[in-house]
């Protein structure tokens, strides 16, 4: 018996888009539709949905103002209604997560972690900002550029990928403070963009931006540092157009990890050894679009939504869950400028 599902979409909109983006996967059909603007809101390009599947907060921009908006979701609907928003002057967010009672943010522009408070009507309240400093050997790592910032499973963390000066650092919230308490310092011009966790929490997967490679890493959770054991290209060999890695994410039993290419505009799928966790190359799937800022696997894992930016469709992939393999599905629908796709969770 087949089940729907309501999606969200982050956009950016510099052209066409309204905002945030809802659609429909009828998992028994293997369709997608309905695409339409569940909340007006300037370029909010990245999401994120608390556990209980009651409230959305997203990356939002107003004129020269950049900060978060949180949502109430309509448990029948999915209709998002404004809760409240926090912006300061400046550049947004890139990146938003949210666990328990906090969200943090990681700004690209301004290098910046933000540290916010859920209060009792799901709306945020701002209560920290921290700057990294650095830079790198690329010609984008002129200065910090924070891609990622988000909870370690174990919620002891607040990990963050920094694209420009080429490091993953572990922070502790304490005292409504961000307190640094490792480094971990990657190869020089690979830009870290976005890191995933396998469900045993002891092992990430680190997607690098410019280099297009993921690295494996050994996770501690007492200390909370990381240590690289493996490094594998995102990319054919053969392959010598630009291309900017994006999205990574991994099936819930921890077998196959995914990841994005964009400039080869294709879905990299790996399989996960089921000792080492260190991965082997399976297969590029083609993404139907082009410029694939994210996807995502619905609730099922039956299926992958991938977002291709340039081309503004969202496009349906079934998925194998013993290989892994994805096969295109004749089903997309149009959201214009969209970058970040998510699922609730039920």
């Amino acid at each position: 018996m087949g089940k729907k599902y309501i999606g969200y979409a982050g956009t950016y909109t510099r052209e066409n888009s309204e905002g945030i983006y809802s659609f429909v996967l009828d998992t028994e059909a293997g369709k997608i539709s309905k695409a339409e603007v569940a909340a007006k809101v300037g370029s909010p390009t990245y999401l994120t949905i608390s556990a209980d599947n009651q409230y959305l907060y997203a990356v939002a921009q107003e004129d020269k103002m950049g900060g978060v908006h949180a949502y109430q979701i309509n448990n029948e609907t999915g209709v998002l209604q404004m809760i409240n928003g926090q912006l300061t002057e400046g550049a947004p967010p890139c990146h938003i997560n949210v666990r328990n009672n906090a969200v943090v943010t990681g700004n690209y522009h301004k290098g910046t972690i933000g540290l916010n408070a859920v209060n009792e009507q799901g709306g945020i309240e701002p209560i920290t900002t921290i700057k990294h400093d650095g830079s790198g050997p690329h010609e984008r790592q002129e200065k910090p550029h924070v891609h990622y910032a988000g909870h370690t499973p174990d919620g002891k963390y607040v990990v963050v990928a920094d694209l420009g000066t080429d490091e993953l650092v572990t922070y502790q919230i304490k005292d409504n403070e961000l307190n640094r308490v490792q480094t971990l310092r990657v190869k020089p011009g690979s830009g870290p963009r976005h890191i995933a966790f396998h469900p045993n929490g002891k092992t990430a997967y680190l997607m690098t931006e410019l280099s297009s490679e993921v690295m494996v890493l050994d996770y501690d959770s007492e200390q909370g540092c990381f240590t690289e054991k493996q490094t594998i290209s995102a990319l054919p060999e053969d392959f010598t157009e630009t291309n900017d890695a994006s999205a990574i994410h991994i099936s819930s039993d921890g077998k196959f990890v995914y990841t994005g290419n964009r400039g080869h505009n294709s879905i990299a799928l790996f399989s996960v050894d089921d000792s080492s966790n260190e991965l082997t190359f399976i297969e590029h799937t083609a993404t139907g679009g082009k410029w694939p800022r994210d996807f995502v696997l619905d609730p099922s894992e039956q299926f992958i939504v991938a977002s291709n930016q340039h081309s503004g469709n969202l496009v349906l992939f079934a998925r194998d869950g013993e290989t892994g393999k994805l096969t295109k599905l004749d089903s997309e629908v149009q959201v214009p400028e969209v970058v970040c796709v998510k699922f609730r969770s039920n």
